[in-house]
């Protein structure tokens, strides 16, 4: 739990997922902590829900809003969630972003794509 007590308090984290290449996409995403795991929201189509379909090996970090790095990288293991277990999540983004998440869910839900839960963990 050490290895995520960074993560306390803070709107942002860096996640960097990889390529089947193995190249780094590195992309600030808000986030949700249940424990000693994490949660990112995303839409199904998006290049980083895909690159953690391809391979759940990625790594994160604290971040500001445009990514700067704040803290330092850990290893973590993702994996997407599905059904029941994407809206028991969905409560702690309410939670933790309020009326932010509810405007960009409003301007989101214009579109048909419900969204997805990547589950981050760390490496044991």
């Amino acid at each position: 739990m050490d290895a995520l007590k960074q993560f306390s308090k803070k709107q942002y984290l860096n996640l960097e997922t990889f390529r089947k290449s193995g190249e780094g996409v590195k992309t600030p995403v808000w986030f949700a902590q249940a424990g000693e795991t994490l949660y990112v929201m995303t839409k199904p189509t998006s290049g980083k829900a895909k690159r953690v379909r391809n391979n759940g090996r990625a790594r994160i970090a604290p971040c500001k809003m445009d990514g700067t790095v704040t803290g330092e990288w850990i290893s973590v293991q993702a994996r997407q969630l599905a059904g029941d277990d994407c809206k028991d999540m969905e409560k702690l983004f309410d939670k933790k972003y309020g009326l932010l998440k509810k405007l960009f869910g409003m301007q989101a839900s214009q579109k048909a794509e419900p969204d997805v839960i990547i589950e981050v963990k760390l490496l044991e």
